[in-house]
C-alpha cells in the first residue's frame, strides 16, 4: 500500500481532478514537489489519448528526461536544434523539411515534460514553428499543450552571465490561456520529517531544526551496511570514484558494448539521452544502478544492487531490497511517425558509486551518499534531497549556503501557481459530470478520435502489445526451450544457437525462475555425482558455486554444478 502526504491540501489538486482536467483539451501546467506523480499522471493521460485514437507527441526538455515518458526531445521535435533564436528564414526552412511537417499536422496534443529546464526563447520558438506549419494564429497552432514540472528542480542552463529566464516567462506562456493542476499527494517519501525539510527549501525557510536533523545525517552507517550510491555536483568526482572503485574490486572484467541502428546523428541524440553507458564495465561486486523502469523484472530507474555473479554473459544482480535479477538488454529508442528512426540497446544498468545530481533527477532511491559542499546553482540541494525516500537512507558529507538557495522568482511564482490551481479547481468542480463529460468527449471527436466502445478496446490492445517487450527480447530462452523439447543434448543446443554451454545453461536457470514448465531431467547429473554434488551445496549460503566448487576439490565442472543446482 502506497502512502500519501498531503501537504498543501488546502492549495493543491489531486491526481484525478487533474487527469479530468486534461482530458476536456485545455492547455494544462502540471505540476508539484517532487514525487508528487506528474509522470504518473502524464502517462495516464497519454494511454488515454491513445487509446481513443488521437495523435499526441510526447518530448521534455532534456534527453533524460524524454527517454522516461519514452518520447524525445523538444528541440527534435520541432526541429528547432540548438538555436536560441529563430529568423524568418529559419521558420521558412523548418516548414520546408517534409519530416517535421508531416509529423506536426498530424498531433492534436504535445506534452512538453521537465518544463523547468526549458528556456522561455525555446517555448517561444516552438510556438512559432507550430503556428507556422500548422498555418494557425492560435496558440502552438490548435494543438493542446501539456507542460509538466517543477520550477524549484533544476534551472535552464545558460551562457555565460545571462539571466535565467524560466519557461513562465515566455510570451507563449502568457497566451495560453493555462490551467495551472498543482498536485499535493506524495507518493515517492513516506517520511514526515524528510517531507518537511523539502517543503522548508520551497518555501526558502530552512529551520534550525531542519539544518540540525540533516547535519546529523553526516556521521551514519546504514542499518543493512550497503554502501549508498554518492551524489555529487561535478561529473568529474563522479567519474573519478567510480573509475578507483571498480578498479579496487580483484576478478575479471567484463565489458559490454551499446548496440546502435539508425541515422547517426540521431542514435548520438538518445546516446546522451539515456544513462546507460556505451561501454559497460563490470566486476562481480561492482555496484550499480538500473537506469530504466521495468516493473515486470523488479526495477525501476534508480534501483541500487550489487553484481553477485556473472554467469556467461549475464550479470545478476542483488538488489538493496534482497531481490536477485539477471539483467538481460533493455532498449531506448526515438520513434517518429509511428516508425523506429534510431535504436539502442545496452544492459540497463551502470556503475553506482557515484552519479550526478543532474542525472539523478527523475529517480526514486532508497540511499544516497550526498556532497553538497561544492553546489553552484539552484535547486542542486532540493534535487539531491528529494531523490530520496526517507532520510534513513541519507548520508550527508558536505553543505555550503546554496545548498538551500531556490531561486527567489520561483518561490514568488509558485505562490502564484497555487492560487490559481485553486481557482481552476473550484471553476471545475462546479461543472456537472454531464456537463464535464461532454467537454471530454467534444475534444476527442474535434482531436479526430474515437468514443466507439469497440475502437477503444481495439486501441487498448494495441497500447498495450507496444508495452509488452520487444518478442526477440524474450525468444532467446524460448528458442532454447523449443529445442529442449526436441530432446537435443546441451552441447546439440549449444551448437544450434551458436552459443557456449554456459550460456544455455543460464537460459535453463532463467526458465526454473520464471517457472515456465519445462522439464530438465535429460540435464540431471548421474546419481552419484548429484548426490555428491548436493552434498556439497549443503550450508552453502545462497547456493553459491565458488565454496562447492572449493569443497569438490575441482572433481566437476562448473557446468556439471550448476546443471544439479537445477534440481535443488
Amino acid at each position: 500500500m502506497i502512502v500519501k502526504y498531503i501537504w498543501y491540501n488546502t492549495m493543491t489538486m489531486n491526481q484525478q481532478t487533474a487527469l479530468a482536467i486534461l482530458k476536456t483539451g485545455r492547455n494544462v501546467y502540471l505540476t508539484g514537489a517532487a514525487g508528487s506523480g506528474k509522470t504518473y499522471a502524464l502517462n495516464s493521460y497519454i494511454t488515454y489519448l491513445k487509446e481513443r485514437g488521437v495523435s499526441v507527441a510526447i518530448t521534455a526538455s532534456t534527453g533524460i528526461a524524454a527517454t522516461h515518458l519514452g518520447g524525445s526531445t523538444i528541440h527534435s521535435w520541432a526541429g528547432i536544434g540548438i538555436r536560441d533564436f529563430l529568423s524568418a528564414r529559419d521558420i521558412d526552412d523548418i516548414t520546408q523539411k517534409e519530416h517535421v511537417v508531416k509529423r506536426m499536422q498530424s498531433v492534436r496534443v504535445l506534452v512538453i515534460d521537465e518544463v523547468s529546464m526549458l528556456p522561455a526563447g525555446v517555448l517561444d520558438m516552438v510556438d512559432q514553428v507550430c503556428r507556422a506549419v500548422k498555418r494557425s494564429d492560435m496558440p502552438f497552432g490548435g494543438m493542446q499543450v501539456v507542460l509538466s514540472g517543477d520550477f524549484f528542480q533544476l534551472p535552464p542552463i545558460t551562457r555565460g552571465n545571462e539571466p535565467v529566464r524560466f519557461a513562465y516567462a515566455s510570451d507563449a506562456w502568457k497566451g495560453m490561456n493555462i490551467r495551472v493542476c498543482y498536485l499535493g499527494e506524495q507518493f515517492r517519501q513516506d517520511d514526515e520529517t524528510l517531507l518537511r525539510i523539502l517543503h522548508e527549501i520551497r518555501d526558502g525557510k530552512v529551520s534550525e531544526e531542519s539544518r540540525d536533523i540533516l547535519i546529523e545525517c553526516k556521521e551514519r552507517t546504514l542499518d543493512n551496511g550497503m554502501t549508498p550510491t554518492r551524489l555529487f555536483t561535478h561529473n568529474v568526482d563522479v567519474d573519478a570514484l567510480n573509475d578507483k572503485e571498480l578498479c579496487d574490486l580483484s576478478g575479471s572484467e567484463k565489458s559490454y558494448e551499446m548496440k546502435t541502428t539508425g541515422r547517426a546523428p540521431l542514435v548520438a541524440s538518445l546516446e546522451k539521452s539515456v544513462l546507460a553507458p556505451r561501454t559497460l564495465r563490470l566486476k562481480k561486486n561492482a555496484k550499480v544502478m538500473f537506469v530504466k523502469n521495468n516493473f515486470e523484472e523488479g526495477y525501476v530507474n534508480g534501483t541500487l544492487g550489487v553484481v553477485e555473479d556473472i554467469r556467461g554473459d549475464v550479470p545478476v544482480v542483488r538488489t538493496f531490497s534482497g531481490k536477485k535479477i539477471w539483467v538481460h538488454p533493455a532498449e531506448w529508442a526515438i520513434e517518429e511517425d509511428g516508425k523506429m528512426r534510431a535504436r539502442i540497446e545496452q544492459l540497463p544498468i551502470r556503475l553506482a558509486w557515484a552519479i550526478t545530481i543532474h542525472k539523478s533527477q527523475g529517480m526514486s532511491m532508497d540511499a544516497a551518499e550526498i556532497d553538497l559542499s561544492r553546489s553552484f546553482v539552484e535547486g542542486q540541494g532540493y534535487v539531491a534531497l528529494s531523490r530520496l525516500r526517507s532520510l534513513q537512507g541519507l548520508i550527508l558529507t558536505g553543505l555550503n549556503a546554496m545548498a538551500f538557495r531556490v531561486h527567489a522568482d520561483v518561490a514568488r511564482v509558485d505562490a502564484i501557481l497555487k492560487k490559481e490551481s485553486k481557482k481552476w479547481e473550484e471553476m471545475f468542480l462546479g461543472l456537472s459530470d454531464r456537463e464535464i463529460c461532454a467537454m471530454q468527449d467534444n475534444f476527442i471527436k474535434i482531436s479526430g478520435g474515437t468514443l466507439d466502445s469497440k475502437d477503444i478496446a481495439a486501441n487498448k490492445e494495441k497500447v498495450l502489445e507496444e508495452k509488452k517487450p520487444k518478442k526477440e527480447k524474450q525468444s532467446t530462452y524460448e528458442k532454447t526451450r523449443i529445442l529442449m523439447e526436441k530432446g537435443l543434448s546441451l552441447s546439440e543446443i549449444a551448437g544450434e544457437r551458436g552459443m557456449a554451454i554456459g550460456t544455455i545453461i543460464t537460459h535453463l536457470e532463467k526458465l526454473k525462475e520464471k517457472k515456465v514448465p519445462v522439464n530438465f531431467e535429460q540435464f540431471k547429473p548421474k546419481d552419484e555425482s548429484f548426490e555428491k554434488i548436493a552434498a556439497a551445496f549443503a550450508g552453502v549460503e545462497d547456493n553459491k558455486l565458488g565454496p562447492v566448487f572449493g569443497k569438490l576439490r575441482g572433481k566437476y565442472s562448473y557446468e556439471t554444478i550448476r546443471l544439479a543446482r537445477l534440481f535443488l
